[in-house]
């Protein structure tokens, strides 16, 4: 980390530069019931040698995840990132533009994003697409308040329960504020019951936050019966074998796209990926990369329908998002053409059997049970009968296994219950090894 300096003679000039007298007056504003009035509570400076020791021994802390057996899931996964991508990325040309505004947007990255939406639309089976947002999280919520500007409604929407559930608090937050009723659901066979006139939107996510794959051509029929718009949150990978969200009569589809060429990161950043119906676009946020042709008639490419301009203008912005996760986005185009369809479909296929591998076999097990006979793709959720999920996870890791996300956090029903992610980085030895160390 570089030494970066802030003396006392550089703190005045800075003062002196924007008319404050000292660093209180700059502050002045903030009403004194608001000001913490004490030092911080840290610990005394240390020198340099010693911060260096104690950094380190932080950063010691962090779990390597190249050396376990990584069984985790619930929105971020260890799939395997070909070597190209971080070679491709890395270059100067895309790693140091990272989100450049139009006026200096370069053809280059102008291109990427014009590949990487046509990627995502033959993915999905969408029309358009976005140049992507900053997470899965914020793309869900933007979806949803999307549907409300296209319905006109902005009374109701309805997110089922098994929607990941930090994406439904983010909803929760946005739609407080602006006076939407957010109706969560535990089943998709409540829907019917809770749909009128006054729904915007349905949220639902498949495979969901336990693995489970949703009937989306029944419940698309049942949303727009009722003049509703469907969302669906997807897991890109599944998209190798499963039925694409655009041909089950989705509206508007979403996605953490980390999976597609993007390791664990410890947690991000991320990638959030939008796409929708064509006779949306124009309600669509984030940017949207245009291919055309220049005065001599060579193709080339452009930012369209809105520009980065638009979004200051607040009164005339589709939403609060005016960037997108360029470099990310990148990596996503690049692993989608380094894999094309039969890769995407072997990646998709050695997941789901993986998992229903590790699924049976934990299952054998007087210990374990299924929790939900449901159609799943590489996730799953089983019951500990002992109810000791902490203990499972502690003797798991003492073998370099991190063997799953425990449940009770956000679902109390299942607080004896574990959410175990199969990939197709793990080996059928660690799916046995994960098995004996549970079982024994």
């Amino acid at each position: 980390m570089p030494f970066t300096y802030n003396t006392p003679a550089q703190q005045a000039e800075m003062l002196q530069a924007i008319g404050a007298g000292s660093i209180d007056e700059l502050f002045q504003s903030i009403p004194a019931e608001m000001q913490l009035g004490r030092p911080l509570n840290i610990p005394p400076a240390l020198g340099e040698l010693e911060l260096t020791s104690h950094m380190q021994e932080l950063a010691r802390q962090n779990t390597d995840i190249t050396q376990s057996a990584c069984f985790l899931g619930a929105g971020s996964y260890d799939h395997f990132v070909p070597a190209v991508i971080d070679t491709l990325a890395s270059r100067g040309e895309f790693y140091t533009s990272y989100t450049p505004y139009q006026p200096e947007v370069s053809q280059g990255n102008l291109q990427v994003m014009f590949e990487y939406q046509t990627l995502i639309c033959q993915l999905t089976g969408m029309d358009v697409s976005n140049a992507s947002l900053y997470d899965g999280g914020s793309a869900t919520v933007e979806a949803m308040l999307m549907a409300c500007s296209i319905t006109r409604r902005h009374t109701k929407v309805i997110v089922l329960e098994s929607v990941h559930p930090e994406y439904r608090q983010i909803i929760e937050t946005y739609f407080k504020t602006i006076g939407t009723q957010v109706v969560t659901i535990s089943d998709p066979s409540q829907l019917p019951e809770e749909l009128d006139e006054a729904t915007a939107a349905v949220l639902v996510q498949s495979p969901n936050f336990f693995g489970n794959v949703e009937d989306l051509s029944t419940l698309a029929e049942q949303v727009h019966d009722a003049g509703a718009l469907l969302v669906c949150s997807v897991d890109p990978i599944s998209l190798g074998i499963l039925k694409r969200p655009g041909d089950a009569g989705v509206d508007i589809v979403v996605a953490e796209g980390q999976s597609l060429g993007t390791p664990l990161l410890y947690g991000g950043p991320y990638l959030g990926i939008m796409a929708c119906r064509e006779k949306f676009v124009r309600r669509l946020p984030g940017r949207i990369a245009g291919q055309t042709v220049d005065q001599h008639g060579n193709r080339c490419w452009v930012l369209t329908l809105q520009t980065r301009e638009q979004h200051i203008r607040r009164e005339k912005a589709t939403s609060n998002i005016c960037t997108n996760q360029g470099l990310f986005a990148l990596r996503a185009a690049i692993y989608l053409s380094v894999m094309g369809p039969s890769g995407m479909r072997d990646v998709a296929n050695l997941c789901l059997q993986k998992a229903h591998y590790a699924q049976q076999q934990l299952t054998s097990l007087d210990r374990f049970e299924a929790v939900t006979d449901q159609p799943f793709f590489k996730e799953f959720v089983v019951r500990d009968k002992h109810g000791d999920v902490s203990g499972l996870l502690e003797k798991a890791e003492d073998f370099n296994i991190l063997a799953g996300v425990p449940l009770g956090k956000w679902y109390p029903q299942y607080e004896d219950c574990l959410l175990i992610a199969v990939t197709e980085k793990r080996t059928r030895d660690e799916i046995d090894q994960l098995v004996e160390v549970l079982g024994s």
